[in-house]
C-alpha cells in the first residue's frame, strides 16, 4: 500500500524548483496554482485509496507526544515542510502559512490543522519545535509541528511532491509548496512559490469547510 500510494500520487504532480535556504530570492517566485479537485466529499471516516493516511508512518509533535497522520483525520490539513534553523526561506513559507491563517475565516479556521512537518529531524527535537512554535505564536492545538525518521520524511515529501537535499551541515535546498488535504486526507491542492497570491488556497479551504 505504501508504495503504490506514493507511485499514484506523484503521477499527478511534478517536482518543484529547489530553492536554496542560504540564498534570499531576488524575485518572487512565480506561483504555480494545482487544482485537484473541484467536488467536495464529505468525510465517511473509511479512507480513500490515495489518502495520505494510509502511510504506515509515525511522527512527533511539538509536545512530544507519539502520533500518526491519521490521528489528523477529519480535520482539513494545511502542510508545509521546512526546517526550523533555516534563515531565508522558510521564514516566508511560515508568513504565508500565517497570512493564510488570517485570511481563512474563523468559522473555517475550526476545521482547520496548520501542520509543519521538518525536514531536518536530527536538529529539529521535540523541544527545538516547541521552542520555534513559541517564537512564532503558534503554540496552541492549531499549529502542528511534526518530526519523524528519514525514511518516513522521504515518503510524505514524495507524496507532496517536494524534494530536498543537504547542501551544508546547516542549510537545505528544497521545494516551497503548501498544500492542503481534505477530511480524508486527500490532496486537493498545492501553491508553489513564495509571497504569491494565495486567494485560490483560501478557496480551496473555506469550500472544505462548508
Amino acid at each position: 500500500m505504501k508504495k503504490y500510494l506514493i507511485l499514484s500520487l506523484t503521477a499527478f504532480f511534478s517536482f518543484g524548483i529547489l530553492n536554496s535556504c542560504a540564498e534570499k530570492e531576488a524575485e518572487e517566485t512565480q506561483v504555480e496554482e494545482v487544482e485537484l479537485k473541484t467536488e467536495k466529499k464529505e468525510f465517511t471516516g473509511e479512507l480513500p485509496e490515495l489518502s495520505v493516511y494510509n502511510l504506515p508512518s509515525n511522527w512527533t509533535n511539538q509536545n512530544g507526544e507519539d502520533i500518526q497522520l491519521e490521528d489528523l483525520k477529519g480535520d482539513i490539513v494545511v502542510a508545509v515542510m521546512i526546517y526550523t534553523t533555516c534563515k531565508a526561506a522558510c521564514p516566508r513559507l511560515v508568513a504565508d502559512i500565517r497570512r493564510i491563517h488570517e485570511k481563512v475565516s474563523d468559522k473555517a479556521n475550526e476545521q482547520v490543522k496548520y501542520v509543519f512537518v521538518s525536514i531536518d529531524p536530527e536538529v529539529d527535537t521535540p523541544e527545538r519545535m516547541k521552542e520555534f512554535a513559541k517564537e512564532n505564536e503558534m503554540d496552541n492545538d492549531q499549529w502542528v509541528f511534526l518530526r519523524g525518521d528519514i525514511e518516513d520524511t522521504r515518503e510524505f515529501a514524495a507524496v507532496l511532491a517536494v524534494s530536498y537535499k543537504r547542501i551544508s551541515t546547516m542549510d537545505f535546498s528544497h521545494s516551497n509548496i503548501i498544500s492542503v488535504f481534505d477530511q480524508e486526507g486527500v490532496l486537493v491542492h498545492q501553491k508553489e512559490g513564495l509571497g504569491v497570491d494565495d486567494s485560490a488556497t483560501i478557496e480551496a479551504i473555506e469550500e472544505l469547510a462548508m
